[in-house]
């Protein structure tokens, strides 16, 4: 149960998001046990987004959710993905992306607690 929110500061086509989150599907699989047949992702575009105190280039913050936890080997190689499909979709650069992990074996769906 992964949750994968992207904040970013270039506006995309619909084309464009459709193509990140279908990447972004793809890519959770390098977090063991994890895979797009319980994810959710959301993204906004068009951001007012500063980093370095300023905003004059194309920014993004995203936040992995994921119940249970994983290792920093395979939080790095996530981050790594996500940062070549944010360069490669959205033409945002490695360097003006963060990308925060969370852990929690608290979760919720469909009214009751896994």
């Amino acid at each position: 149960m992964p949750f994968i929110n992207v904040k970013m500061s270039k506006e995309l086509t619909a084309d464009k998001i459709e193509a990140v989150k279908t990447e972004l599907g793809k890519a959770i699989s390098l977090i063991p046990g994890k895979s797009e047949a319980w994810l959710m992702v959301n993204i906004s575009d068009n951001c007012n987004i500063y980093f370095k105190g300023t905003d004059s280039g194309n920014t993004a913050f995203v936040d992995v959710s994921i119940f249970g936890s994983a290792s920093k080997d395979n939080c790095e190689k996530l981050t790594g993905k996500i940062c070549e499909i944010l360069s490669d979709i959205a033409g945002i650069p490695s360097d003006r992306v963060y990308v925060k992990f969370e852990f929690s074996d608290l979760w919720g769906y469909n009214g009751y607690m896994f």
